[in-house]
């Protein structure tokens, strides 16, 4: 449905809470069609992604482990966008919640 998200489960190390809250992100800007949150959106959709975060911790907890990798290296990995992180100067817990860049 959304190329932009890759698959976690079977990231060695394992995926990080940041990592699966920008995939739930994602997921839900592509289904609700916002990417951009207004006084009028917000809630619903910090909500849903809430949600969706932690329907994922549970499915990647209930999983079996995979016996290869993921083909794709998640967004958060890649060189170029730590390497973007690190030049914005911004700090894990201050990072904004849009870690990866929106696309359909």
């Amino acid at each position: 449905m959304c190329r932009n998200i890759t698959t976690l489960r079977g990231l060695e190390p394992h995926a990080t809470d940041e990592e699966i809250e920008a995939a739930a992100r994602q997921y839900v800007r592509k289904i609700s069609g916002v990417q951009k949150t207004s006084d009028a959106t917000r809630d619903a959709f910090e909500l849903a992604v809430a949600e969706v975060t932690a329907t994922t911790h549970r499915l990647l907890d209930a999983l079996p482990e995979r016996r290869q990798p993921p083909p794709t290296v998640p967004p958060l990995r890649r060189p170029e966008v730590q390497a973007r992180i690190a030049a914005a100067g911004v700090e894990p817990a201050e990072r904004p919640k849009v870690a990866a860049k929106a696309g359909s």
